[in-house]
């Protein structure tokens, strides 16, 4: 009893949210629901043209009386495509409008939460519920619920025209109306459980594929296709099960509809038969009652029909609603503090962080650090000493447990996330680039950027020349993740954006790490150039390329070891002595 009660509650829920999207268009509800209307007392007319058409028509053998009833009837027919048309447009454009209203919306919240979250959900499953779910959802609004509304009307019509053509033949047709209700409604329930779990299904399908083809060369490489054909074809068949476990239940639903109103009808028809042949009612009578039964049958048949749809639809709904649902756990302050002109002074003061997924580890443990305005900090350690997740902490991805993060005196979580994030450019070890041109790659940092600056910081990342050398220059396209180019060549894009940015910190996550030697000395005088002035936390695996830093922080688990130049180091840090002994084979 209590889960019934939570599961009306979570629709009613559902309702009100989805209202929300659909209320600001009541100038188009207005105008669907009046040709819905419209439609459905011009098809109820039909049926007394009928009736006009075979009484007064056929029966009295007139010429000019049939013409002119089937002037009428075609009139009707012409008034009744014109409101069709009507009501599918706006109908249509009221669907269109809304499911991208709500993809806006979803798409907005997702970019806003904390990438934790994207940690723990599949972005192709995401992507399905922005898709699949969408679509399913948009056909139900743009079509299923005017339908569903369409029938209703007629068949509330059609028995009330019923009553009025005869009312004993209308209590045989009744007699089934709740023969009809009680299977709608145990079959309803099951169907949109299994809705909801063969959207599920589907989302998981979507999501593999999406997972093999990103990583199609690794496929190969490692001769997988036989185990990932296999793979998805148990994804599949899931969803196959489901889905016909669905359809089956659709079906009974749908065949127990039609048997049992059309087995009135045949039994209406026997009834309304004898009363025609012993003269109790007219020829027409029966036709328009058959008429209108016609229309009260295939209306419930319909209506448990779309219901099926409906289930879907909710399914498909609380899928995509769960994503508005998910409160983003890194957010602006309410009462933001304004920043001075940053300098780039950075204090972390007894930092403690773990990772919500293993609460128990700690990535970050009781650091505190001074990073002076203007230095050159590199952070080296050994792979999961924490250096990444330090440059995540200040770019305020996820928040510490503990201790605190101060930029230019400030405490980072007591100032707006945008402007927190304009003080940084961050060039990391995978260089960040999307589909599109090479120079809406580099604009991506500064969109106002003019086409002067963007070349000017593309000749500083030394890409200038080996753009001009493309087939487009600046305009060439470049596939997902930056596909048609070298791994130097993402790399030194990626360190263009970051110029063009002149933001006062860099943060530096291995970034000349894919380029080779003489690429890799080029780079490091532009960065040189552009390090001058400006707060730099650089991390690297080769201390080769930190040897020139100001300081170098050596992390270990989390924790502080020493901080010093590279000189101090080997001798004071038994840690750094030993990475530099195996990276310069010193004895």
């Amino acid at each position: 009893m209590r889960h019934q009660v939570s599961d009306r509650k979570a629709r009613w829920q559902l309702v009100k949210v989805l209202s929300g999207f659909v209320l600001p268009y009541q100038r188009q509800i207005i105008y669907s629901l009046m040709a819905l209307l419209f439609t459905a007392a011009i098809t109820l007319s039909i049926g007394q043209g009928i009736r006009l058409l075979i009484d007064h028509g056929f029966a009295t053998q007139s010429r000019m009386l049939l013409g002119q009833y089937v002037v009428i009837f075609l009139c009707l027919v012409l008034a009744l495509a014109a409101g069709t048309f009507t009501r599918y447009y706006w109908v249509t454009w009221l669907g269109e409008r809304v499911i991208a209203d709500i993809r806006c919306s979803v798409f907005n919240h997702l970019i806003h939460l904390h990438p934790g979250f994207f940690e723990k959900n599949r972005g192709a499953e995401i992507q399905s519920r922005l898709t699949a779910d969408m679509t399913l959802l948009q056909s139900v609004i743009g079509s299923s619920i005017s339908f569903a509304l369409r029938n209703l009307i007629m068949m509330v019509g059609g028995i009330i025209w019923l009553f009025v053509t005869n009312a004993k033949l209308t209590v045989i047709v009744l007699i089934c109306v709740p023969l009809v209700v009680a299977p709608i409604l145990i079959f309803g329930r099951r169907v949109r459980g299994l809705s909801r779990e063969s959207q599920d299904k589907v989302a998981v399908v979507g999501a593999y594929v999406g997972e093999v083809l990103s990583q199609i060369k690794t496929v190969q490489a490692y001769n997988h296709q036989p185990i990932d054909q296999q793979k998805f074809h148990d994804y599949v068949e899931d969803a196959f099960v489901v889905a016909k476990r669905r359809t089956i239940q659709r079906a009974l639903l749908v065949t127990l509809v039609i048997i049992l109103v059309l087995g009135a009808v045949g039994v209406m028809l026997w009834v309304g038969g004898v009363d025609v042949i012993e003269g109790r009612i007219s020829g027409g009578e029966l036709a328009a009652f058959v008429f209108y039964s016609v229309i009260v049958g295939s209306a419930v048949a319909s209506i448990s029909e779309v219901i099926g749809e409906l289930q879907r639809a909710a399914g498909a709904a609380e899928r995509t609603m769960e994503l508005l649902r998910v409160p983003s756990e890194i957010r602006s302050p309410l009462v933001a503090q304004a920043l001075p002109k940053v300098s780039g002074a950075i204090t972390i003061d007894n930092l403690s962080f773990a990772y919500p997924s293993r609460p128990d580890v700690r990535t970050i443990d009781r650091l505190t650090l001074r990073i002076h305005s203007g230095e050159t900090l590199a952070l080296v350690g050994p792979s999961g000493a924490g250096k990444s997740t330090l440059l995540d902490l200040l770019l305020r991805f996820y928040d510490c447990q503990s201790g605190n993060i101060k930029l230019d005196g400030v405490d980072i979580r007591r100032v707006d996330l945008s402007a927190l994030r304009r003080c940084y450019a961050l060039v990391s070890q995978t260089p960040a680039l999307f589909y599109g041109s090479i120079y809406e790659n580099l604009q991506y940092a500064r969109p106002d950027a003019m086409q002067s600056e963007v070349e000017a910081a593309a000749k500083l990342a030394y890409a200038h020349d080996f753009i001009l050398g493309l087939p487009q220059g600046y305009q060439t396209q470049l596939g997902d993740m930056g596909q048609g180019l070298s791994g130097g060549q993402k790399q030194r894009l990626a360190i263009a954006r970051a110029i063009l940015a002149d933001a006062p910190i860099l943060l530096l996550d291995e970034a000349t790490s894919a380029l080779d030697a003489q690429s890799e000395y080029c780079i490091q005088e532009a960065l040189e150039r552009l390090m001058n002035n400006r707060t730099t936390i650089v991390i690297a695996h080769r201390l080769s390329t930190v040897q020139a830093a100001d300081r170098i922080a050596v992390l270990n688990q989390g924790r502080l070891e020493a901080v010093g130049t590279h000189a101090e180091l080997m001798t004071t840090n038994q840690l750094y002595f030993q990475l530099a002994s195996l990276q310069f084979k010193l004895t």
